[in-house]
Parts: C-alpha cells; sequence; structure tokens
C-alpha cells in the first residue's frame, strides 16, 4: 500500500513538516503504550468506536485530511461525500441545539463500510490516542471498549499542549484567525474553500 504521507513528506510539502513529527510523536507514545498496557489497550483493525466520536480538527490536521482525501481513487471520493452530507447534516442539527458533544455520536464519513478508515496514515490527534487514557481541560476520557479500569491510576496523554502545538502551526500557516479556526471533518471535505490557496501553492 502507498504511503501517501510520504509522498506529501518527499514532494517538498514542507507546510506539513511539522505535522508529521507531532504525529510520529504521538505515535511512538500509543506504541510504547501498547506495549506496556496489551490487554487494557483494546484498539485493532475493524473496531471503529473512536470512528463514531464527534470532535472537530485544527486548520493543519484539515489541511493535511483534504490533501490525503484528493489523492483517493474518485469513486472512494465519491462515495465518502455522500457520507460526508449525512455526518455533516447531523453535526449541524447537534452543535445549533443543546446536544452533548461528548456523548454523541455521529459516523465519520472516512470510514469504510468495511469499518477501517479511509484516510488512515492522516487521521487527526484525537483518533490516534483515542484508545488510552487522555485529559483536556481538566476532562478525562478513555474509551469505553478498552480494559482501563475506574479508579485505578493510569498513564494519561495531555492533549492541550498537542492541541497547542496543532494551533501554533496553523496559525502560523494560515494566520491568527483562519488558522484559529475548528472544522468537523465532513464540512472539510463538502467545503474545501478555506484550504484551496494553500494547497494550491
Amino acid at each position: 500500500m502507498v504511503d501517501r504521507c510520504a509522498i506529501f513528506r518527499f514532494n517538498g510539502r514542507a507546510m506539513f513538516t511539522n505535522l508529521l513529527q507531532l504525529y510520529t510523536f504521538v505515535d511512538q507514545t500509543m506504541d510504547r503504550l501498547r506495549e506496556r498496557f496489551p490487554a487494557e489497550i483494546a484498539c485493532g483493525r475493524g473496531c471503529a468506536d473512536c470512528c463514531a466520536a464527534v470532535f472537530d480538527v485544527s486548520f493543519i490536521e484539515a489541511l493535511f485530511l483534504l490533501a490525503y482525501f484528493r489523492q483517493l481513487p474518485k469513486p472512494d471520493r465519491l462515495e465518502i461525500l455522500d457520507h460526508a452530507e449525512t455526518a455533516l447534516a447531523a453535526w449541524r442539527k447537534l452543535t445549533a441545539g443543546a446536544g452533548d458533544l461528548s456523548t454523541a455520536r455521529i459516523r465519520c464519513p472516512l470510514l469504510t463500510a468495511a469499518n477501517v478508515c479511509a484516510a488512515y496514515p492522516a487521521r487527526p490527534v484525537n483518533c490516534r490516542t483515542y484508545g488510552v487514557p487522555t485529559v483536556i481541560n481538566g476532562a478525562a476520557h478513555v474509551c469505553g471498549l478498552s480494559g482501563f479500569d475506574k479508579g485505578q491510576t493510569y498513564f494519561t496523554i495531555q492533549l492541550a499542549p498537542l492541541q497547542q502545538s496543532l494551533l501554533d502551526y496553523s496559525c502560523k500557516l494560515a494566520g491568527a484567525v483562519e488558522g484559529g479556526r475548528r472544522f468537523p471533518i465532513a464540512e472539510v471535505l463538502l467545503h474545501p474553500a478555506p484550504f484551496a490557496a494553500i494547497l494550491a501553492k
């Protein structure tokens, strides 16, 4: 299988250098945690619990996902865009009301019928860290399918510094206003105008 992340790197996409380094750091941390907690971490091919979690992504992550998406075969892209329409409608309904984003479920448009991610190498930080205990803004989270026991103390990934780095990369690339925005994945795919000029460079 072609590693499209490598394609970006070697095609001189310097805009993604810091992001790829951050992803490498996160992946290496996750690898160490899998070695340390093999019974507790339930992540595996075909497990898609995280793919229905509701979250948005930073500008730089959105840009990278869109660049990856555009390299997929056209039939795959059309199918993903069809799913994105449904996902974006659900997102807008949820965010327009008083819904709880932390417990809501919306199927990611990048999730295929085989329960695998169509953009797995380009997945954002939230996807990469989902299977282990995390904390941000004082709120802890762990996948409900994992074997981590409530009341026990485990190594916890602090998401705030990672998100701050993503914000810094985004603002450096797109300016404070546009770079400070966050986007649901479905919106990135369906309405790519904010990213078009940068990807065209």
